[in-house]
């Protein structure tokens, strides 16, 4: 049996991984969940200095004394993540992106997206979010019609807890990069893609995109899970036995 460590993305706290760590826990692994400074329940903690570091140092704590470790990370958990990876290598077995890829040393989260789509990210950040948080998504049915693909496969029960429980995110996670050391640790990963194919992965590898240049090389495994952003939502049970199987 394994030590799942489970790290939510933007928005949200713990308690989107329930349904697929309590799966975990059936199936008799160790499960925990990391709550984030600033986000989630812990969204009253959010101040303008909640920065990468300090979610480094949330996850690294949570992973404490463990070890065999399969660190998974969903979305926007990517870069502090992969920083708190770095530091303790000796204590993962495995680390699991979800639907998500690790950054390059010096990358930030939104030099992932286009540059129309950044302004516009850094312009609710400054009108809406007091220059240092992002504010959240509506997560209701205008929205999943705006946004079929990251929001596809959620019903309205979903929406509705997406929408009550989600948070402001501190801006700082996708504004600031993390550094990387010189030489990465050789930790065994795997991506689990739902919004994006393997194939289409394996393409944008290939021309050399720098948010997958780090998918490159040794050590990565793929699989397919077709669902939206959320699998641990739309697809738990599937989710569930993906990580199991690592």
């Amino acid at each position: 049996m394994s030590t799942y460590v489970l790290v939510p993305g933007f928005f949200f706290g713990p308690w989107v991984w329930e349904e697929a760590g309590r799966l975990l826990s059936d199936a008799g692994h160790e499960v925990r969940t990391v709550s984030l400074t600033g986000q989630g329940e812990r969204a009253g903690e959010a101040t303008p200095d909640v920065g990468i570091t300090t979610h480094i140092a949330d996850i690294t704590d949570a992973i404490g004394d463990l070890d065999d470790v399969v660190l998974v990370l969903h979305s926007g958990a990517t870069i502090a993540g992969t920083a708190a990876a770095d530091r303790v290598p000796e204590r993962l077995r495995h680390i699991v992106y979800v639907d998500t890829a690790p950054f390059p040393d010096g990358m930030a989260q939104i030099e992932f997206l286009p540059p129309e789509a950044q302004a516009e990210q850094r312009r609710q950040i400054e009108a809406e979010g007091q220059g240092w948080l992002l504010p959240t998504r509506p997560f209701d049915g205008d929205d999943q019609q705006r946004d079929p693909v990251s929001l596809a496969g959620l019903s309205e029960r979903d929406l509705a807890l997406m929408r009550g429980r989600a948070s402001a995110q501190p801006a700082a996670m996708l504004l600031e990069p993390a550094r990387r050391p010189a030489e990465i640790p050789d930790t065994p990963r795997t991506l689990i893609a739902s919004t994006f194919t393997t194939e289409q992965v394996e393409a944008m590898v290939a021309a050399g995109l720098p948010a997958f240049s780090m998918l490159a090389g040794p050590g990565w495994t793929m699989a397919d899970l077709p669902t939206g952003h959320w699998p641990m939502l739309s697809r738990p049970k599937e989710l569930a036995e993906l990580l199991s199987g690592i």
